[in-house]
């Protein structure tokens, strides 16, 4: 029997172990990050920073890179987004799924739960991870940092909300990245669950602010975990509305 095939029977009997509890926080759709997240976190950010840093005859970059280059003048722009796109060319040639990517994605499909990505990464690298490695349909809707403004303001979150005809809390953020990922989620009013694969922290409360999420996973199993014993999951009311994103 083919990989996928298994995954789906595997996700749709776990499917049906799922208990409806009200005490549970509702959710009816999962967004994602993609880098550290979906896949294996390759890219080489402080190379990115030095590089970009370098067209502008400076030493180090202070702030959200994205968005000290748009404060600079076009030609530095022009430049500093070659830099950038040199490092994340690399990086899709190394990219990797994480460990549990189809499993829990196949789980989701089994109960109807709608999941999309959002991602300050570029669309290019959404679609060569769609068709070099993820062998389920695709995320939708996939949105990258052509979609302004991009994480942390929630913008994205809210919008895809809108599209799945579901209020905001009813979300779920996934990602690895408390300020962006996180920050982003909790702005929006959704529940949020950091992927701390690493250990960078004992505890959500060892986060402040909006940093701090509902939720810390190690592993994309932990999520799904979380996602099995601790939250209410469920269909939108109506199936999503065709997106053109």
């Amino acid at each position: 029997m083919a990989a996928p095939a298994r995954q789906q029977q595997t996700a749709a009997a776990a499917a049906a172990q799922q208990v409806a509890q009200p005490s549970r926080p509702i959710a009816r759709g999962i967004v994602f990050d993609m880098d550290g997240t979906l896949t294996k976190a390759v890219i080489d950010f402080a190379d990115m920073r030095r590089r970009v840093a370098a067209v502008a005859g400076l030493d180090s970059l202070n702030g959200d890179i994205l968005d000290v280059i748009a404060s600079w003048p076009p030609e530095q722009q022009r430049a500093a987004h070659a830099a950038i796109a040199e490092v994340e060319a690399q990086a899709l040639r190394d990219m990797q799924l994480m460990p549990g990517v189809l499993e829990l994605s196949a789980y989701l499909d089994a109960l109807r739960v709608p999941r999309a990505l959002v991602t300050r990464n570029v669309n290019a690298s959404i679609e060569f991870f769609h068709r070099h490695h993820f062998t389920l349909p695709a995320f939708t809707p996939a949105l990258s940092r052509e979609f302004a403004p991009y994480k942390p303001n929630p913008a994205s979150l809210l919008h895809i909300a809108e599209k799945w005809s579901v209020p905001p809390s009813e979300l779920v953020m996934i990602g690895d990245s408390a300020k962006d990922d996180i920050v982003c989620g909790n702005r929006a009013g959704a529940l949020t669950i950091l992927l701390d694969e690493h250990h960078r922290w004992h505890s959500a409360e060892a986060l402040q602010g909006e940093e701090r999420p509902h939720f810390l996973a190690r592993s994309l199993a932990d999520v799904q975990a979380v996602l099995q014993q601790r939250i209410q999951l469920l269909p939108p009311p109506r199936p999503p509305q065709p997106l053109t994103d």
